[in-house]
């Protein structure tokens, strides 16, 4: 299977979501910049990842965000880190049908009752030659008791999955650290095992989002740990 499939059908929208009875092949879209439909879900481990932090220190619990490195072979970002799960819309699909994503992408099966709503986002990217790439974007919320090493990112479309302290994530995205540390857990290797090692990332290894929407969302998140009740918002 490919990172993509070029001829995928998707809905074509206008700037409020609204659809406009047309259906457009993926590669077209991405052609013509047509708003089209997509949805990102944040992962936050109820688990947090074994092992020790690079003193030889056991961890304090605390939540951890959940982070794809996204393929070299895609079509936009190939390699960058990103929301944990982020997919597209099929022509016809509901919010039950895209979450599909969550399985194809990182091996975790969710439901509509498995997530709750931070937002809606209108996204225009433009750094690819040749790909105008506008999205309404759902942007959501999922937890889950799984281990890191327990899920199963599809190697076509994932290169490695990324936890990272959700405080050390809000700082390294509002810039006030140069780096994170974190847990990676690449593909398994010859022998089917799977390991999962410290690394520490830079800001710049992530899709681009000048927005601010890694730490909209990432504020959100940290609220709703703490038992807050945020309204959904709207960026862009």
């Amino acid at each position: 299977m490919a990172a993509q499939d070029g001829e995928e059908l998707f809905d074509i929208l206008d700037r409020s979501g609204r659809p406009l009875g047309v259906r457009k092949a993926r590669r077209l879209v991405h052609r013509d910049g047509d708003w089209h439909r997509s949805v990102h879900v944040w992962v936050i481990l109820e688990r947090e990842p074994e092992g020790l932090d690079r003193g030889g220190r056991q961890r304090a619990a605390e939540p951890w965000v959940l982070f794809q490195q996204r393929s070299p072979d895609k079509d936009t970002w190939p390699g960058a880190l990103e929301v944990a799960v982020s997919g597209h819309y099929r022509a016809g699909e509901d919010l039950a049908g895209a979450l599909r994503e969550a399985e194809e992408e990182i091996g975790l099966p969710l439901s509509p009752r498995d997530v709750v709503r931070l937002g809606a986002r209108l996204s225009l990217d433009d750094h690819a030659p040749g790909i105008l790439d506008r999205e309404v974007q759902d942007v959501l919320l999922a937890t889950t008791r799984r281990a890191i090493e327990a899920l199963r990112p599809d190697p076509q479309e994932v290169t490695a999955l990324l936890a990272l302290p959700l405080d050390a994530a809000l700082r390294l995205v509002r810039g006030e650290v140069p780096h994170a540390s974190g847990l990676v857990r690449r593909a398994p290797d010859a022998a089917g095992a799977v390991k999962v090692e410290p690394r520490d990332v830079r800001l710049d290894e992530f899709v681009v989002a000048r927005d601010g929407y890694f730490e909209r969302a990432l504020d959100t998140i940290r609220r709703r740990v703490a038992g807050e009740a945020p309204d959904p918002w709207t960026l862009g």
